[in-house]
């Protein structure tokens, strides 16, 4: 298993959500983020989310299409999250989805940790990619 590490922004940017999921709480946020350190590049994606009225509860799922270098390699990838906060207890499961890599990253697998400290978005991703 390999292992690489650095830092992220991320930008949310709020869609309007139709229907009654809209209307009991669920929001849509469209997903930019720039990555640097050990995967360098961009991705794109889509969320949705949930904050309970109990403090510290919330859930959210999304999937973003990764596009950058992973020390050295190059090519895309898709990055699948389902994530919950139970009164402050989090439960992260953020994984490549299988059989999403593409270009020198074709075969990629593995699982993403988010952290998040002082307000800088940090990244430890435990991977598994085939030779060259």
């Amino acid at each position: 298993m390999a292992h690489a590490n650095g830092t992220f922004e991320v930008n949310l940017t709020p869609r309007p959500l139709e229907g009654p999921s809209g209307e009991r709480g669920v929001a849509q946020m469209s997903i930019e983020k720039t990555f640097a350190g050990d995967l360098e590049g961009s991705s794109v994606g889509e969320m949705l989310a949930f904050r309970s009225a109990v403090e510290g509860s919330a859930g959210y799922v999304a999937v973003e299409l990764v596009t950058g270098t992973l020390k050295g390699r190059t090519g895309t990838f898709v990055l699948q999250h389902s994530s919950t906060l139970h009164r402050g207890a989090q439960n992260q499961s953020i994984i490549v989805t299988p059989d999403s890599g593409t270009g020198e990253l074709e075969g990629l697998a593995g699982e993403l940790v988010i952290t998040i400290t002082d307000g800088l978005h940090f990244y430890d991703f435990d991977y598994e990619l085939p030779a060259p």
